[in-house]
């Protein structure tokens, strides 16, 4: 049963924006996260190995594994065949709302305006990534951006840093926040990134 992208984000307060090199690092990197309390995993198809890992996670028990970075209807269906279980844009368009929605996969499209939340909403969509968070006005933007929208729910991501996670948390229109601090760059470490996502399940704003 395909879980809503509501129900996703309410999975946990943060979710890992993952970079990766090596499909040989997918599984105990997501064997980590999911220990730690994150079993909702963005991939990001920035790399050549994205597409395979997100494969190789979907075998970890407990393991939520969406597609990041997809910017179009070809990206779409890649990360479909790979096994993605949600999808995650930087911004929205029409053509990939609609292939989102015809495939009926989870989607969560990025936004800083209120012309795209708008756009979503006229395909049916309530649920966006605010992004880039930081960069975009930060928490007093997503509150003046949430005003007119009383339904709408964000996952801010960005630049949000273990430290703001939580002001973010704290905002009624948020329901979980994107992190890429919880898998730091460099050699795989699984016992530091499992204490990494330890610390972020446990943020909490409401």
């Amino acid at each position: 049963m395909t879980q809503s992208i509501d129900q996703i984000m309410r999975i946990a307060p943060v979710i890992p924006v993952i970079v990766i090199d090596r499909v040989e690092d997918a599984v105990p990197m997501a064997e980590a996260l999911v220990a730690g309390g994150l079993p909702v995993l963005e991939v990001t198809l920035r790399t050549p190995a994205a597409l395979d890992a997100i494969a190789a996670m979907k075998t970890v028990p407990g393991a939520v594994v969406g597609a990041g970075t997809v910017l179009n209807q070809l990206d779409l269906n890649k990360s479909i065949d790979a096994g993605a279980e949600f999808i995650v844009s930087p911004g929205i368009t029409a053509g990939l709302c609609k292939a989102a929605i015809d495939n009926g996969i989870p989607f969560l499209p990025g936004t800083a305006n209120a012309s795209d939340i708008m756009l979503g909403m006229d395909m049916g969509l309530s649920r966006f990534k605010f992004f880039p968070a930081a960069t975009s006005g930060g928490i007093p933007a997503l509150k003046a951006l949430a005003g007119p929208f009383g339904g709408i729910r964000f996952c801010p991501t960005g630049g949000i840093t273990p430290a703001t996670a939580p002001e973010w948390l704290a905002l009624d229109p948020v329901l979980c926040v994107g992190g890429s601090w919880v898998v730091p760059p460099g050699p795989l470490d699984p016992v530091r990134i499992e204490a990494l996502a330890r610390e972020a399940s446990a943020l909490s704003g409401h």
